[in-house]
């Protein structure tokens, strides 16, 4: 699916290389032109930094603080222009995401972006910690309605293939859960 922004996955490596139900590598394989960049501070990494100084791009980071913008008070028509949406993504457990935020400074620069509405997650094999806290997949889903209705990407676009590899992922979990379970039962 091309949502018509720049998706970036900044993915803890902690996520990246031990978490096996993480959802960030679902959104990569989901939405056209996203990036996934593995680290856990920013300031020094290429390919980030690269991205924040293409001319090409309006970045942004999806996180919820104080100051965050909603889709609905940000001024997009006259920010945008020429240029193309980037979406930075924390991927990360909620422990870890707010020390990736601190340890790099030109990320707590970029204006922060967080949802109009409150969500909560369907990730029914993990336990988030707070009603807040959304999977990666979950909260690109959210932020492309939140967007569309702003008039940021296209109404036609029909984000919900993210929400259908997501509930298959979750099926494909709970069946082996089960399955262990029973295994674990004989012994």
């Amino acid at each position: 699916m091309d949502p018509c922004i720049k998706f970036v996955i900044l993915m803890h490596p902690k996520e990246a290389f031990k978490q096996k139900t993480g959802t960030g590598r679902l959104t990569h394989l989901t939405l056209v032109d996203s990036e996934i960049i593995i680290d856990h501070r920013f300031d020094h990494n290429p390919r980030t930094q690269q991205l924040l100084r293409d001319p090409s791009y309006y970045p942004m980071v999806l996180y919820p603080a104080k100051e965050a913008h909603t889709t609905e008070t940000f001024p997009f028509d006259s920010v945008l222009q020429h240029k193309k949406l980037l979406i930075f993504l924390i991927d990360a457990t909620w422990t870890f995401a707010p020390k990736m935020m601190s340890r790099s400074p030109s990320l707590q620069a970029l204006p922060k972006l967080s949802f109009r509405r409150a969500y909560r997650s369907v990730f029914e094999i993990k336990k988030q910690p707070s009603d807040f806290c959304l999977a990666t997949i979950e909260s690109s889903y959210y932020l492309i309605k939140e967007l569309q209705a702003a008039g940021v990407c296209e109404k036609n676009l029909e984000p919900e293939g993210l929400m259908t590899v997501f509930q298959l992922m979750i099926e494909q979990q709970k069946y082996f859960i089960e399955k262990e379970k029973t295994v674990s039962s004989l012994f």
